[in-house]
């Protein structure tokens, strides 16, 4: 197991080693460009030098020079894409030793992904700047984006799910050269949220040409008319002039599609194109060996036949670019004339189109699992200090047991781990504490632990089991101006929320701070009281933070099902402390007119 500092070393090793990479492939393509510049220049001086001398001399001329010259354009596009992966490489680095230290700001955030209504995420800081999203984020596809928001969006309460998804995380963290290799390649041609919408669209919209009787024999029939001019120019029956009379007519003629072809390849032209990233990815997950259940069947999605996915969208990709060719205007002409060639090469692609479409769905699951996956991978890789894969349980009603939990994304060595324990249902833990003493992010960090292990991640603790029942918070409800809706009433929604799905028979995880905060303090007691009560009677288990010492009054009511405990405020002197440490009991000590008086403002004794 690899310390921080190890870990820290390891990014900045390959940092520097991808850095000096980057100066080879660099001085590599300045000499390429500068010897062709000469082989150019030579070319020019040898067909000047033997322009008297015969075509065969200038053809020799040409021969020995521009044959390489261009052979050198694909070598230098070869470094130049080179160049460009080891950019994405250095930077992908960067970003997981800047990761080791909680800086995530060069990471995409996930911000479209916030909903306050949400059961826990809003609450939880799942998605935002500085989130659980952010710290979890390696994906390098849309379609891994959103799958990873999905997972954290609606965990999984089913164990043996669960249980598979940890082993393929487990496995995918120790392949740290095919995790980066698939990100960097999916990096280095991003695509766009919409994409699989769009392609799947595509996929499964009819064929506008192939299917059409007056479209599907055009191309063979122009191409037979032809044929047969040219066999009547050659013996005589027609002239040249009328061959070509009629062959301008049919270029006119084959205008009437072009307007359609046109449409077609500007809404899905450089969405089908982006296929061509997808089919790298493809064939990086077919040349790896997967151990795991879920990552075997992630690459059956792919097909039987290992390599039929990749080769069939490089053969989509290889239609596309060819049809491009109607951009140069001359060939489009030639072509066109001859056998309706933009005709034949739409129904082409439709014909893919018709052979794989049903399959495109898979492929494009397969990669964005995979890609999610990936990150999970990553963010197990990089935190083997502190963590632990969490026993999951479903022998007993309800189960929440962790030793030294902390909260995943408070910077490294300056987190304050605590303890859990709740082995019945129904179950209440009641959290007592001066202001600024850690209830807060101690509900948090139980909360984003219960969903990572609820996700198939590792979580902060040093153990954990847990039985995985849905978690439900309510720690940060808002209003909402939008709909005239006051704070209070937000959070009376929520409750209500929160007791209808436990009458419906759902079991929940639940984590309430400060209940019934909108409203005075009698009347928030008595309606604490009537909630709790409530709660233990419909067989919820939960954890509740408040600054009401009289709610530890509950144990009594529920001595076997109802714990108290407390974050203190110390108070020695003219001096304020805080431990941090989670304590059994009632909290004792308050310190807001403490901290009033520190800041000169007068409170009456």
């Amino acid at each position: 197991m690899q310390t921080y500092n190890e870990l820290k070393a390891e990014y900045t090793r390959q940092v520097e080693m991808t850095e000096k990479a980057l100066i080879r492939v660099q001085g590599q393509i300045n000499r390429i460009s500068l010897l062709r510049v000469m082989l150019f220049c030579m070319a020019v001086g040898g067909v000047i030098l033997f322009w008297n001398k015969g075509w065969e001399m200038i053809a020799g001329a040409l021969l020995l020079t521009l044959l390489p010259f261009f052979l050198l354009i694909r070598y230098h596009n070869r470094l130049y894409w080179h160049k460009e992966y080891l950019e994405k490489e250095r930077e992908t680095s960067l970003q997981e030793r800047a990761a080791l230290d909680n800086d995530f700001s060069t990471l995409d955030e996930g911000r479209e992904y916030i909903d306050p209504s949400h059961l826990y995420t809003y609450d939880l800081d799942v998605f935002g700047p500085h989130s659980l999203f952010q710290c979890l984020n390696r994906t390098c596809t849309p379609l891994g984006k959103d799958l990873l928001a999905s997972w954290l969006n609606l965990h999984l309460e089913n164990k043996e799910e669960i249980l598979l998804r940890q082993e393929a995380v487990k496995e995918l963290a120790e392949k740290k050269a095919f995790r980066r290799h698939f990100r960097i390649l999916g990096l280095m041609n991003k695509g766009k949220a919409a994409d699989k919408e769009e392609l799947l669209a595509w996929a499964q919209s009819p064929a506008l040409f192939r299917n059409h009787k007056g479209y599907k024999g055009l191309p063979v029939m122009v191409a037979l008319i032809n044929i047969g001019c040219l066999g009547g120019v050659l013996g005589g029956i027609i002239t040249g002039s009328q061959w070509a009379v009629l062959w301008f007519a049919i270029v006119l003629f084959s205008f009437l599609f072009t307007h359609k072809v046109s449409r077609v390849q500007a809404v899905y032209g450089k969405k089908l194109r982006i296929l061509g990233t997808y089919a790298r990815l493809l064939k990086v997950i077919d040349e790896e060996i997967f151990e795991s259940v879920l990552l075997k069947g992630v690459k059956e999605k792919i097909g039987s036949d290992r390599k039929q996915a990749t080769l069939a969208i490089q053969k989509l990709v290889k239609l596309m670019n060819e049809l491009d060719q109607r951009n140069n205007y001359l060939m489009y002409t030639v072509l066109n004339g001859c056998f309706f060639w933009e005709l034949w090469q739409i129904m082409r692609i439709e014909a893919w189109k018709d052979t794989y479409a049903n399959e495109l769905s898979d492929w494009l699951d397969a990669i964005g699992e995979v890609d999610a996956l990936n990150s999970l991978g990553t963010f197990a890789y990089n935190h083997p200090e502190g963590y632990c894969y969490p026993v999951i349980t479903t022998s007993v009603p309800f189960k929440l047991c962790g030793k030294g939990l902390g909260h995943p994304l408070m910077p490294h060595g300056q987190c304050v781990t605590n303890d859990i324990r709740m082995e019945q249902r129904p179950a209440f833990i009641i959290i007592t504490g001066a202001n600024m003493a850690g209830k807060s992010t101690y509900l948090r960090a139980i909360g984003i632990n219960y969903l990572l292990a609820c996700i198939g991640c590792p979580v902060y603790a040093g153990q954990m089991e847990l039985y995985p029942a849905k978690l439900i918070t309510s720690l940060r409800t808002t209003d909402s101006l939008n709909e005239n809706e006051s704070y209070f009433f937000a959070e009376l929604k929520r409750l209500k929320l929160i007791i209808d799905k436990l009458k419906a028979g759902e079991q929940l995880f639940i984590i309430l701070d400060e209940i019934l905060k909108g409203t005075n303090s009698m009347d928030k007691q008595k309606g604490s009281f009537a909630l709790i009560k409530q709660l233990m009677n419909l067989q919820a288990n939960g954890i509740i933070a408040t600054h009401d010492l009289l709610l530890g009054t509950l144990k009594d009511l529920f001595p076997q099902n109802i714990a108290n405990y407390c974050f203190e405020a110390d108070i020695t002197g003219d001096e304020l402390t805080f431990s941090y440490r989670l304590r059994p009991g009632v909290a004792q000590n308050m310190n807001a007119c403490f901290l009033m008086k520190k800041m000169g403002i007068a409170v009456a004794d």
